[in-house]
This record gives structure tokens, C-alpha cells and sequence, in this order.
């Protein structure tokens, strides 16, 4: 199968979650991925959180509920382990729709609200850092 070249970030589509242009980075030494959310609660079976994007006002602070949800331990680049909920949802990018799993973060320090991770990377794409929003640019292409 033939990879496609992605850039060090980029912009994607979250149907099931109805998101549109959503900020991505592409992140190789990241296992995982991961989309940040703000108070993250669980209660009586169902996952709440609320989506942060600060350039999405229309998204930003919208609230997510999930009933399909699981935990997971994620090893940060410093050592730490921090327990983690984890979602399955898909992505389109590059005019193709996938599943992808994504850890929900506070991720408040973070310039992408959506970190790409090489679980999802592998076999799909070649990362190529001299570029950017190949899957933005080429969507609003064929617009």
C-alpha cells in the first residue's frame, strides 16, 4: 500500500464527533494519540468532557458525552505515567475516513488541540516536516 506524505501538521475532519478543521500536529515520538478536552468526568457509567479550541468558537467548550470508553496508562516523554480515558472515534483527512483511538488530555499548554501519535501514523503516512496542511489544502482544493 502506498504511503501518503503528511506534513509536521495539518488540519482533519472528526465526524463522529462533528468536528471540522480541527488543528492537528503530527507527533513521531508520541505512541499515542490524543485530543484535548477540559473536565474530564466520569459518573455513573458515562464519560463527560468538554472539547477546548480556542480558534473553533463555534466547538470551543462544547461538552462531549461517551458511553464507549476505556482507561489507559500513558508514559509521557518525562517518564511519568498518567491514567488516561481513551475514545474510539474516526478522522478524515486526505479525503479518506479512518478509526483512530484518542486519549483525552488537558492539554491547555499546547498550540494543537489534537496530537497524532504513531499508532495511527504507521503504515498510512510518511511524515515530511517541510510541509504542512497537504490534507487542508488539498479538501479546500476540491471544494
Amino acid at each position: 500500500m502506498e504511503k501518503i506524505t503528511i506534513g509536521r501538521f495539518d488540519k482533519a475532519d472528526f465526524p463522529n464527533l462533528h468536528l471540522e478543521d480541527i488543528a492537528v500536529k503530527v507527533d513521531t515520538g508520541a505512541y499515542t494519540s490524543s485530543i484535548h478536552c477540559d473536565h474530564i468526568v466520569e459518573e455513573k457509567g458515562v464519560l463527560k468532557c468538554t472539547f477546548l479550541d480556542d480558534e473553533h468558537p463555534l466547538y470551543n467548550g462544547r461538552m462531549f458525552k461517551f458511553t464507549d470508553y476505556d482507561i489507559v496508562f500513558v508514559k509521557s516523554s518525562n517518564g511519568i505515567v498518567q491514567k488516561r480515558y481513551q475514545i474510539q472515534t474516526t478522522i478524515t483527512m486526505f479525503g479518506k475516513t479512518r478509526k483512530i483511538s484518542l486519549s483525552l488530555s488537558a492539554r491547555q499548554e499546547m498550540r494543537f488541540p489534537v496530537l497524532l501519535g504513531r499508532r495511527f501514523i504507521t503504515r498510512k503516512f510518511v511524515v515530511d516536516t517541510e510541509h504542512y496542511d497537504l490534507s487542508y489544502k488539498k479538501k479546500k482544493n476540491e471544494h
